[in-house]
């Protein structure tokens, strides 16, 4: 998904840039736990610029798959990131030192509620986010994909 020449812009909240940049500059060493949880880096393709974006997000695991939940703090829209890897779902990641390439995808209404249920055991709010907010906060499943 990236190239060494393509420039990856990072979230525009700054103290999110400024976690970012830790993570990136440390290899994961700072940033990777961020208040008692796992952090990981996600990359994405602007569905509107085209261009690379990077956030951080809480995650969980559910075998080799990685979670994460488009929660927005329990906003009435999807995040912007969310709506970039509905759009473009070959995105990258970093865990720690490790970066990749995944492939995203929205949990089915089968799947969500086991995940749901792995989420909120590691970050409570987001039973909170969504009894605030009239959508169905998605959860998506980040699968890791052999280097092209």
């Amino acid at each position: 998904m990236t190239t060494s020449q393509e420039e990856v812009f990072d979230s525009p909240s700054s103290w999110v840039a400024q976690h970012i940049r830790e993570y990136v500059e440390t290899d994961g060493e700072k940033g990777h736990r961020w208040r008692g949880v796992t952090t990981l880096l996600l990359t994405t393709r602007g569905r509107k610029t085209g261009k690379l974006r990077r956030t951080a997000l809480i995650y969980g695991r559910d075998g080799e798959r990685y979670l994460v939940v488009a929660s927005q703090g329990g906003a009435d829209w999807n995040p912007n990131w969310y709506l970039n890897l509905a759009q473009t779902p070959e995105v990258e990641l970093q865990v720690g030192a490790d970066t990749f390439p995944a492939k995203a995808r929205t949990a089915n209404p089968e799947e969500k509620p086991e995940l749901w249920r792995i989420m909120t055991s590691i970050w409570p709010d987001y039973d909170v986010y969504q009894a605030r907010c009239a959508r169905d906060i998605p959860v998506v499943i980040l699968e890791r994909r052999s280097p092209t």
